[in-house]
C-alpha cells in the first residue's frame, strides 16, 4: 500500500502525539488490523487500529480509488478502549 501525507501535519502530529506517520503506515502491515468508516461529514475517512512493534496505534486515513493506499490524516497511540476493541476483533 502506498501512503501519502502532508509533511507539516506529520511534524505536528509527531510533536502532539509522539507517533510518526511513517510508523502509522505500518499499521496496515498488521494482518490483524481493523478498520471502520469514520463519521466525518466532509470526506470519506476511515479509522484503523493495528499493532506496530509493541504499540497499538489508532490511525485516521482516507483510501485512494484503487484501494492501494491513501492519505494519513492523524495517528496516535490507541486508548485502552480502542486496544480492547482491537483485541476483540472490533466486535
Amino acid at each position: 500500500m502506498q501512503w501519502i501525507w502532508d509533511a507539516p501535519k506529520a511534524r505536528r502530529n509527531l510533536k502532539d502525539h509522539g507517533v510518526s506517520f511513517e510508523a502509522a503506515a505500518l499499521v496496515f502491515d498488521d494482518p490483524m488490523f481493523v478498520s471502520e468508516p469514520d463519521p466525518y461529514p466532509d470526506e470519506d475517512r476511515w479509522r484503523a487500529i493495528g499493532r506496530v512493534h509493541l504499540s497499538t496505534l489508532f490511525v485516521v486515513h482516507t483510501l485512494d480509488d484503487e484501494g492501494g493506499g491513501g492519505r494519513i490524516i492523524s495517528a496516535r497511540k490507541a486508548t485502552r478502549t480502542e486496544r480492547k476493541r482491537y483485541d476483540e476483533g472490533y466486535s
